[in-house]
Parts: structure tokens; sequence; C-alpha cells
């Protein structure tokens, strides 16, 4: 299911992937039939667009705020105090020309910035500031899919439905509330093929959550309103001599997680770093029926959930764990966080360093393996696209790195073939096979 949302597999080649879509895109405008080079998530799409009436030749995304109410509607957006950030990571030394796009809740465009060649060819096409992208109002698009599905999509071209904008790609990601979960927005990146890629999924993924972060962080250092602190529990002098909350969760290399807080370290269980690092996952919360489903394959009964998260609650202290749904009262960061800003800012030898072993490896809880295999993914792909090769030296020789077929093909890459280091590389993919 996790490979429904690429836009291609590893190896496949973009021209071809290109070419099948665009003919079973008109196959399916003509006939409504879909062909299996279509993936699931996009021709899904298609046909909600159909539902939704979008015309593949003629619609344009409706103008729905221009002026002074666009303006007022940006002001007042959370979405706002993230835009300096995003310009910096996102469009100073970008590594081709690009588009970053940031929409409400609702699909409207509030912010289009990046290159002037782009946004020229992009008014042509309302992708404008106050264009309503929502893929009720413009069918498939990236932005459009991600706030409908509520996850990271890449659109590749003819993926698209109006053929109008098919000769543009990319990746979008939904920006969540970072304490509560609730949909905020969606980041996007547009442009040519190369932002369909793997490596700017990777990308879009974690500026998203240094998005969140942000407003996680601006929220917490302003002042407190109402005798609440900024994670809604009350901050009256009891809170103020309570013991400080735990700081970071580390999960890397670890079948047992171990919090990190101003005092000792707290080492934890199985069963409870599982939960810990599910809720940072879910901010919004979960109830206790979608925590046993994240904790085995066939649910966990929520008589057992209470009970662990009871004694969760006591190792912990009070203060960390909330209940209905359950979800954490203070920002928790985690070792993979960090492993993901090194990745974003462009610090590779960084990731490597701190990558010390794959998420929680000994646990088997389907939401633990999804995780573990999405920054797995995003080390790959990033590392592959860019990294230097005292990095890929380093990552490939990692004992979790050692066997991944990904890694070793990566530092061939990067090593003069009549070099004796690649023959070695050479002859561990020979005995994986490959």
């Amino acid at each position: 299911m996790a490979g429904s949302w690429k836009a291609w597999s590893w190896g496949t080649d973009p021209d071809t992937v290109r070419r099948d879509v665009a003919v079973a895109h008109e196959r399916f405008t003509g006939s409504g039939r879909l062909g299996d080079a279509v993936r699931p998530m996009v021709g899904e799409s298609w046909r909600r667009s159909v539902l939704h009436g979008v015309d593949p030749d003629r619609t344009l995304p409706p103008l729905e705020l221009t002026g002074s109410h666009l303006l007022r509607h940006r002001e007042r957006h959370p979405l706002a105090v993230t835009l300096p950030l995003l310009r910096r990571l996102l469009l100073e030394n970008a590594p081709g020309p690009q588009l970053l796009a940031v929409g409400d809740a609702s699909g409207r465009l509030l912010w289009v910035e990046g290159d002037h060649g782009l946004r020229s060819k992009g008014e042509e096409l309302h992708f404008v500031e106050g264009a309503n992208w929502h893929e009720r109002s413009a069918g498939t698009n990236a932005p459009g899919v991600a706030l409908a599905l509520g996850h990271e999509v890449r659109v590749f071209a003819s993926e698209h439905f109006s053929r109008g904008v098919q000769h543009w790609s990319c990746s979008a990601a939904p920006l969540r509330d970072p304490d509560t979960g609730e949909l905020l927005g969606v980041l996007d990146l547009t442009g040519d093929d190369h932002l369909a890629s793997p490596q700017a999924l990777a990308l879009v993924r974690a500026a998203a959550t240094a998005a969140e972060m942000e407003i996680r962080v601006r929220r917490s250092t302003s002042p407190a309103r109402s005798g609440l602190s900024p994670y809604g529990d009350e901050a009256g002098p009891a809170g103020a001599n309570a013991a400080p909350p735990p700081t970071r969760l580390c999960v890397l290399g670890r079948d047992r997680g171990r919090l990190e807080t101003e005092g000792r370290p707290i080492e934890l269980g199985a069963r409870h770093s599982e939960i810990l690092l599910l809720l940072t996952r879910h901010p919004r919360g979960l109830t206790g029926e979608a925590l046993g489903a994240l904790l085995h394959e066939r649910g966990v009964a929520p008589v057992t959930v209470r009970a662990e998260m009871s004694r969760l609650r006591r190792l912990l202290g009070p203060g960390l764990l909330a209940s209905r749904p359950y979800r954490l009262l203070h920002p928790l960061d985690t070792d993979v966080d960090r492993v993901r800003r090194c990745l974003l800012e462009g610090d590779d030898r960084g990731a490597v360093e701190l990558y010390e072993g794959h998420v929680l490896p000994g646990s088997e809880a389907p939401g633990v393996i999804e995780a573990r295999e999405e920054l797995r993914a995003e080390m790959c792909e990033v590392l592959t696209a860019r990294a230097d090769p005292r990095a890929l030296a380093e990552w490939v020789e990692r004992p979790e790195w050692r066997d991944d077929p990904r890694a070793i093909e990566a530092a061939l890459g990067a090593v003069e073939p009549d070099a004796p280091r690649h023959a070695v590389l050479r002859g561990r993919l020979r005995r994986l096979g490959l």
C-alpha cells in the first residue's frame, strides 16, 4: 500500500511513466476505464474529479480571494509565521526552478513564491494567490489531493487530471496544528519533473514537519492566556513546582526507548516505547481502538491499552499524558526528528552520524513499522541524490546499511571503478543476488 503514494518506484524511467499514464488518461477521459499504468491513488482522484464536475480541457481553478480580503486572510492565518522558515528551506539555494505554494485548509493558495518564469506560466493557469486548488475545484494535483487525503503525495506530469497542467509536476504535504492535529493547510513544491521525485517528497515532508515545529515554538514562547499553557492544561502555581516534562525520546537503534529529561534519563519498556513514539506521530491524539490497531496487526483491546497507559502515567508522573483521546500535553522531540532536520538542512554527515539504527528495530507494531520504513526511505532518497563521497562511505559501513542495496549502489556511484573499494561493494551486491 505504501508504494501507491509514489510517483514512480526505485529504478523506474520517468519518461516511460509519463507516456504510459498519458495514454491511460486519454482512455479514462474517453471511456471512464482505468488501466494498470495508473496508480490507485491517482485513479481514485481522477474518478473524484469527474464527480466534482472538473473538465480536463476547460476547468481553471476559481479565484476566491483577492485584494484586501486576501491580505486579511493571510495576516490572520496561523501558517503566516512559517513563511520565513519555508522560504529559507525551500527557495534559498534551490537545485532548480521551482515554486513554493502554501494554501489554507480549503485549498486556497495564500502564498506563491519562487522562480519568476514559473510564476508567469502559473498565472495563465490560475496557479496564483487566492485561487482554489483543492481537488474539488482543480482536479487531480498534489496540493488538492494532499488536502483530500490528509497525506503527503506526488503528482507527476500526465497524472494531473487537467491537461493544461500536465507539463508540471509537484509534491505536497498537509500542514497541521502541532498540538491538536487540526488541518491548517498545505505545503507544495511545483515545477519540472524532479519535483515529483522521491527526494522532493522527502524534502517537502521534512519542511512540513519543520513548519509545524515552528508553530509550536512560537506558541510555547508567547504569553499564556486565561491561565492556560499553550497546550491547554492549567498553568497555575501547582504546575510551577511540577517536575519538568521529558524533552526527547530516543528510539533509533534501540529495542527499548529512552526518555531524556533535565534530570535522570528514563528507560522504557518495549510497549511504552511504542506508545510514546506513536503519540509523537499523532499530536491530535488517538482513541484506544486506533492506538490498539497501531500496536498490533489485529488490534489490542481498549482495556489493555488503558492498562498500559495507566502504567505509563505512573512511570512518567502527571502532566505529560492526556486521555480521551490519548495524547501528549507537551512537545516531545525525538532522535527521528533530529535526523530529519539534518536531512532538511543539507547536513548529510550529521544525519548519518545521528542515525544510530532503525526505529525500534525489534518492534513488530504496524505503526512503528510504518515509522521505521518512512525514515529509511527518506535517508535513502536524500542521500543517494546528493550526499558527498565521505558521507556515502560512512553511511554504507553502518551495520544497519551494509546489506541495503540502495546504500551500496549509491556508494558505488561515488567510487572510481578501478578502486579496490568499488570491487568490495560490487561483491556485496553479488552476495545479495543483485
